[in-house]
Formats: C-alpha cells, sequence, structure tokens
C-alpha cells in the first residue's frame, strides 16, 4: 500500500491517497501564517490501517518545512499531537 499526503488549497485541506484514492482529509482554516485544523475523516474502508495518523504526521511535516503553526481544534489532530510531542512546537498556543 502506498500513501500520499498533498494539499489540496482550493478545498481547504490535506489529503492522503492510498493507491492513487482518496482515503482521508483534515480541513483548515488559513488564518495568515496560522493553519486553523476543524476536522478529520476518514473514509470507512480505510479505518482502523492507521491512514488518518499517516495523514496528520505527514500534514504536520508539510508544515513544519513551511514553518507556519497549527491550531488543532480537530480532537483527533489535537490527540495525534498529545501522542507524538515533536509536533508540540507547531501548536499555537492560544489564550
Amino acid at each position: 500500500m502506498s500513501f500520499l499526503v498533498r494539499e489540496n488549497p482550493a478545498k481547504h485541506r490535506f489529503e492522503i491517497l492510498v493507491d492513487d484514492a482518496l482515503a482521508a482529509f483534515t480541513a483548515y482554516i488559513p488564518r495568515g501564517e496560522v493553519l486553523v485544523f476543524t476536522h478529520t475523516e476518514v473514509e470507512q474502508r480505510f479505518r482502523d490501517m492507521g491512514v488518518g495518523s499517516a495523514l496528520i504526521r505527514g500534514t504536520l511535516d508539510q508544515i513544519r518545512e513551511r514553518g507556519v503553526r497549527v491550531v488543532p481544534q480537530c480532537p483527533f489532530m489535537a490527540a495525534f499531537i498529545d501522542r507524538h510531542p515533536e509536533y508540540a512546537d507547531l501548536v499555537l498556543a492560544v489564550a
């Protein structure tokens, strides 16, 4: 199985393709140099295969390369970052 994480700026989301099929996406609202992530959805047939985690990891790696920050309002992304503290520096603290 091959994974590809790519941004779809027209839809304001990052997507993961599994063998060229859309398997999941994580949606965001752009706020300048910050992306507010609001929702992650994994297609039913790709659940429990690690696709969601691969999507979030690939998304955060691309965000790190771009030098922007995230606000993880999406519970799935927030939980992933809690479990992977190496991404905590990407989170913009909201007071």
